[in-house]
């Protein structure tokens, strides 16, 4: 890595390589990987908003289907990605994937409603992405998206007690590397699921813990106006915007 490259990037290749190995079991049959497969844009993410501390972090749960499974990038919406991150590149296919998740990069059509809310709002309220990122970060806790054999979307949550240990250590480990190397006051989760491991993993360090709405959709309060949600959850934590 040269000495201008983001040290996030050792961190998610680090990050790739443990997770490979560990044994997720049915229902879910299909394991994406987009740090493996999605590598190039990825890094255009890192190198480019991923350099130097930060004020707030926001830590997503893991890679959605149409987020950054397609893109590479957290809550990767591809129009978001590509129109306003300035963020595009070749992606690949998994390994072995599924045929009604597939992997079709910044050619997918489909949207995802997270990203679109998340990277909306910060556009929205900050214009350029360089005007974001000075203090803003978004990390995925986990890089990986599971899919059951019907084509559903798992999340980490609601895997097994033994194949979350397994998920978590190495999550958990990078995160906090993450957060050494990013310096953050304040560590924000996006939904219940990223707070609770913040709070799990955090506590030698001297950060705020807080928590926003996911924006997700299935999420009635989040579809009830997500970027109002999010800003009175960020003033009530302390953060100026």
């Amino acid at each position: 890595m040269s000495p201008s490259a983001s040290p996030l990037i050792s961190i998610a290749r680090v990050l790739s390589e443990a997770l490979s190995g560990i044994p997720i079991r049915e229902p879910v049959t299909h394991v994406y990987d987009p740090l493996s497969y999605a590598w190039p844009s990825h890094v255009q993410y890192l190198q480019r908003y991923g350099r130097g501390a930060r004020e707030v972090l926001l830590v997503g749960m893991n890679a959605g289907p149409w987020g950054m499974a397609q893109t590479g990038v957290p809550f990767g919406d591809v129009a978001m990605t590509r129109d306003w991150l300035k963020i595009s590149a070749a992606v690949e296919r998994p390994a072995r994937e599924h045929p009604k998740r597939p992997v079709l990069g910044f050619a997918c059509t489909r949207r995802e409603v997270s990203g679109m809310r998340l990277w909306g709002w910060a556009r929205d309220r900050f214009g350029a992405p360089e005007e974001f990122f000075q203090r803003f970060f978004v990390y995925n806790y986990c890089p990986l998206a599971f899919i059951e054999e019907t084509g559903r979307n798992r999340t980490p949550d609601r895997l097994s007690a033994t194949e979350r240990a397994a998920l978590f250590a190495p999550c958990d480990e990078a995160l906090r590397a993450v957060v050494e190397a990013l310096e953050p006051r304040w560590v924000i989760g996006v939904g219940r699921f990223a707070e609770t491991r913040l709070k799990a993993c955090m506590g030698r360090y001297d950060v705020q813990i807080a928590r926003v709405p996911h924006p997700s959709p299935a999420s009635p309060a989040a579809n009830r106006g997500w970027a109002d949600a999010a800003e009175n959850a960020f003033r009530s934590a302390g953060v100026r915007l």
